[in-house]
C-alpha cells in the first residue's frame, strides 16, 4: 500500500474587497472547497490568505474561487524578492468621497443644528432629495456591490447591513415625500445620508491607521538598495542589485548600504545592521567575518564575496518571517471567526423583529422602521474582525525591529504564558569560547605569569592560546620574544623565554618535570570545582622545575545573561540551565546568573526528555538554545528561542528567533507576547461590549441611526488605534 505523502506547498493572495470578519469566513470558505486546499487563513488586517494546497492548485485556480465567493483576488507579490522600490509608498484609501459625502450631507442636518440654537428652518423636500441621492446611491454604490456579491454567494456582511438599513431610511423619506403631499413631513434623508458618511469616514481612517501597522515591512523593504557596485576582472560596475550574482566580488564604499549577503574579503570597517538586529551600536568588521544586506557600511571601504543574493539573504527571511506571522492567525482569533460567521444573520433576525415588535405594539412603523436601521448600522463586525490581527501585525512588527522575529501569531500566543525558560549554556548564555576566568601565582606577579604565559604560546593557534593573548592584550602585557617553542602532545607546550624554559600545560606534565605543586593545590582545585580548565605555569631555574602559577580557563557568562534571568524573575517566569557541562561549571554559571535550577550532564537527547518533564503539570515551557543539539528540546518545549548566532536548524525549528545573542531579548519576547495579547484582549473585550450594549438600545429605540452610524465607526478606528499604541513599546534598557 502506498503510504508515501503529498507535499503541501504555500500560496499567498492578495484579497480586495473585504469589509468585516464575515468577509473573512466567507472567503476562507470559498477558498477551502478548492479541491487540494489543505488549509486557508485570511487575514482582514493586511488583506492577505495564506493557503497550504497539494502541488496541483494554481494560484488562478483559488482567485476564481475567491471572485465566485464575491471578491477580488490575485497572487501576492513575494516581498523577499521584490525590488527595492516596491511599495515604497503605501496604498491609502482616497478621502474625496469622504468628504464630497460630508459637504452633500451637511446642509440635510443644517436644520438640526440650527433647531439647537433656536432657529427654525427646514430644507425643501425635493432639496433633501436630491442631496442624499447621489450620497445614497453614487457614493454608497460600494455598499450595495459588496452587499448583493454577500446576498448572491449566500451570506452577508457589513455593507449588506449599511445597505439595507440606510436604504430603509431613503425608502422612508421618499414614501413620506410622495404621499404627505404638502411638504410639511418630517423626512429621513439625513438619516441614511449621515449614516454613509460617517462609514465611510470610519473606513477611511480605519485605513489610514492599517497602513501604519505594516509599517515594519515598509520599513525592512526599504533596506534594500536598488544598486550594487560589482568588481569582475578587475573592473568596478555598477549594476542592478538582482544581477548580483553568487561569488561575485562587491565594492560597498563608507555610506552606502551592503546589498547582499558575504563575507568581507578586504577592509576594515564599522557596521550599522540595528534594522536587522536591534544592536544599537554599529559593529566591527574584518576580513573573514559575515556581513548582511541591508545593513550600512560606516567608515571604511570593504569588499566582500557574494555568499546569498534574492530571497536567500537575510533581509528576505527576515521579511518572509514578519509577512507570515502578520499574516497568521492566533487560536484566538478562529473563534471569534465562527461567532462572526453567524453574526450578519443574527443581526438580520434582530432587525426584523425590532420592526415587527415596534410596528405591532406602537402602531407607529415609522419609528419602527427607524429603530431597525439603528440595529442594522450600528451592528457592525468590523471591529471584531480587526481586533486580533491588527494587534499581531503591529506586535510582530515592533518586535523585529528590535530583533525579535516571532515565526507566527500561536508563537505570539504562547510566549504569554510562559512559566518556565530553560536555557541552554555554551552559546546561549555564555560567550561559547574560552576566556581566563582566573589566575594564582607564587614567587611573581598574576600579570607576569599571563607574559610568559603569552610568550610561551604566542605561535599556537589553540583556542586557550588565543584566549591568554587577549587577556594579555587586556591586561596591557607586553609581547616578549621566545624560541625553540613546541608543542608537548597532550601535555601542553614549552619555549625559552629570556635564557630559561617555560612549560605551560596539564598536571600530567609537571608531573614528568618534577614541579613541586603543593604551593597552588589549593587554588588548582576551587578552579576545578567549578568547571574550569586549569593550566599549570612551569619555570625552570637551574636545573629544578618550579610551579609559577595556575591559569583557570572557562566559558565566561554573556553580558547579559544576570540581567536576563533578573528581568525574568521579575515576569514572574522560573528559570532553569540545561547543559551538556560538568556540575561544577553549571553550577558556578548558576551562582553567577541567578538561576534557579540546574540540570547538567544532560546529554542532547536527554533535554528534550527533561523539557518534557518541566512541562508536567501544564507548565507552559520555553526553550533558548542555539545549536543543532538544542533542536529536539526547542521543539520539545511550547515554545522555542533560537539564537540567530547559532545554527539554521535551532532557528527553523524555534518559534521566536532572536537576532543577536544577547539573553535580555528572551524576557523582551516574552514582554512584547504579553503587551501584544492584553492589546488583543482590550480589542476583542471592546468589541463584544460594543455590541452587546449597542444593539439592545437600538432596538429599544434609544439610538437614532446617526449616533449609531457614528458609534459603528468608532468602534473600528478606536480597535485599530489602540493596537497602533504598542508601537510604544520599547525593549528594557532603550528609552
Amino acid at each position: 500500500m502506498d503510504t508515501a505523502v503529498t507535499p503541501l506547498h504555500g500560496l499567498k493572495l492578495e484579497i480586495e474587497g473585504m469589509t468585516c470578519a464575515s468577509c473573512v469566513a466567507r472567503v476562507e470558505k470559498a477558498l477551502l472547497k478548492v479541491p487540494g486546499v489543505s488549509s486557508a487563513s485570511v487575514n482582514l488586517a493586511t488583506g492577505k490568505a495564506s493557503v497550504q494546497a497539494v502541488g496541483g492548485v494554481s494560484p488562478d485556480a483559488l482567485a476564481g474561487a475567491v471572485r465566485a465567493a464575491g471578491y477580488e483576488a490575485h497572487e501576492a507579490r513575494e516581498a523577499a524578492a521584490a525590488p527595492a522600490q516596491a511599495e515604497a509608498t503605501p496604498r491609502l484609501p482616497s478621502w474625496w468621497p469622504v468628504a464630497a459625502s460630508a459637504l452633500l450631507s451637511l446642509p440635510l442636518v443644517a436644520p438640526m443644528l440650527l433647531a439647537l440654537a433656536g432657529i427654525e428652518w427646514e430644507l425643501p423636500a425635493w432639496a433633501q432629495l436630491a442631496l442624499a441621492t447621489p450620497v445614497q446611491f453614487w457614493l454608497g454604490a460600494r455598499f450595495y456591490r459588496s452587499g448583493w456579491k454577500a446576498l448572491r454567494a449566500g451570506a452577508g456582511n457589513m455593507d449588506l447591513l449599511v445597505a439595507l438599513g440606510t436604504s430603509a431610511a431613503y425608502g422612508l423619506s421618499l414614501y413620506l415625500m410622495l404621499a404627505g403631499g404638502h411638504g410639511m413631513e418630517h423626512l429621513y434623508f439625513e438619516s441614511g445620508a449621515v449614516v454613509i458618511t460617517l462609514v465611510l469616514l470610519g473606513k477611511w481612517l480605519e485605513g489610514r491607521a492599517k497602513s501604519h501597522a505594516v509599517d515594519a515591512i515598509r520599513a525592512l523593504e526599504s533596506l534594500r538598495p536598488a544598486e550594487a557596485t560589482v568588481r569582475r576582472d578587475g573592473v568596478e560596475h555598477t549594476v542592478p542589485v538582482a544581477s548580483v550574482r553568487m561569488g561575485d566580488l562587491v565594492v560597498v564604499r563608507p555610506g552606502e548600504r551592503i546589498p547582499v549577503d558575504g563575507t568581507v574579503v578586504e577592509g576594515h570597517s564599522h557596521v550599522d545592521q540595528s534594522l536587522l538586529t536591534g544592536e544599537s551600536l554599529p559593529v566591527a568588521k574584518s576580513p573573514g567575518e559575515s556581513v548582511a544586506g541591508g545593513a550600512i557600511n560606516a567608515d571604511g571601504l570593504l569588499v566582500m564575496r557574494v555568499d546569498a543574493v534574492g530571497a536567500d539573504t537575510m533581509l528576505s527571511h527576515i521579511i518572509r518571517m514578519v509577512e507570515d506571522a502578520q499574516a497568521a492567525k492566533a487560536p484566538i482569533q478562529r473563534q471569534v471567526d465562527r461567532i462572526s460567521a453567524v453574526f450578519v444573520p443574527v443581526v438580520l433576525a434582530i432587525s426584523a423583529v425590532t420592526l415587527l415588535g415596534w410596528g405591532l405594539a406602537t402602531g407607529d412603523w415609522r419609528q419602527a422602521i427607524l429603530n431597525a436601521v439603528a440595529v442594522q448600522v450600528i451592528a457592525c463586525p468590523c471591529a471584531l474582525g480587526l481586533a486580533t490581527p491588527t494587534a499581531i501585525m503591529v506586535g510582530t512588527g515592533v518586535a523585529a525591529r528590535h530583533g525579535i522575529l516571532i515565526k507566527d501569531a500561536a508563537a505570539l500566543e504562547t510566549a504569554h504564558a510562559i512559566d518556565v525558560v530553560a536555557f541552554d549554556k555554551t552559546g546561549t548564555l555564555t560567550e561559547g569560547k574560552p576566556a581566563i576566568t582566573g589566575i594564582e601565582s607564587v614567587g611573581m606577579t598574576q600579570a607576569q605569569v599571563l607574559e610568559l604565559a603569552w610568550a610561551v604560546q604566542q605561535y599556537s593557534d589553540h583556542p586557550l592560546a588565543k584566549a591568554v593573548a587577549d587577556a594579555a592584550r587586556a591586561a596591557d602585557v607586553a609581547l616578549r620574544d621566545a624560541s625553540e617553542a613546541g608543542a608537548l602532545p597532550g601535555r601542553g607546550v614549552r619555549a625559552r623565554v629570556g635564557g630559561g624554559t617555560a612549560h605551560l600545560g596539564n598536571r600530567r606534565l609537571m608531573d614528568e618535570l618534577g614541579a613541586d605543586t603543593s604551593a597552588l593545590e589549593d587554588a588548582a582545585g576551587r578552579f576545578e570545582s567549578e568547571g574550569r580548565t586549569v593550566s599549570w605555569l612551569a619555570v625552570e631555574q637551574e636545573g629544578v622545575h618550579r610551579v609559577a602559577g595556575v591559569l583557570a580557563f572557562g566559558d565566561q557568562a554573556k553580558p547579559g545573561a544576570r540581567m536576563a534571568v533578573e528581568r525574568l524573575h521579575r515576569l514572574g517566569i522560573r528559570t532553569v540551565l540545561l547543559t551538556g557541562d560538568n556540575a561544577g561549571s553549571a553550577g558556578a554559571l548558576a551562582a553567577e546568573t541567578g538561576i534557579d535550577d540546574v540540570r547538567a550532564n544532560v546529554l542532547p537527547a536527554g533535554k528534550a526528555a527533561e523539557v518534557g518533564s518541566l512541562r508536567e503539570g501544564g507548565r507552559k515551557v520555553a526553550m533558548v538554545g542555539d545549536g543543532i543539539n538544542d533542536a529536539p528540546a526547542l521543539a520539545a518545549a511550547d515554545i522555542g528561542i533560537a539564537m540567530a548566532t547559532g545554527t539554521d536548524v535551532a532557528m527553523h525549528t524555534a518559534g521566536i528567533t532572536l537576532m543577536r545573542g544577547d539573553p535580555v531579548l528572551v524576557a523582551d519576547a516574552v514582554s512584547i507576547s504579553r503587551r501584544t495579547y492584553n492589546k488583543i484582549w482590550q480589542n476583542l473585550g471592546w468589541a463584544f461590549v460594543f455590541n452587546v450594549v449597542g444593539i439592545p438600545l437600538a432596538a429599544f429605540g434609544m439610538l437614532n441611526p446617526m449616533i449609531a452610524g457614528g458609534a459603528m465607526a468608532f468602534s473600528s478606528v478606536s480597535v485599530v488605534t489602540n493596537a497602533l499604541l504598542l508601537r510604544r513599546w520599547r525593549p528594557s534598557g532603550v528609552n
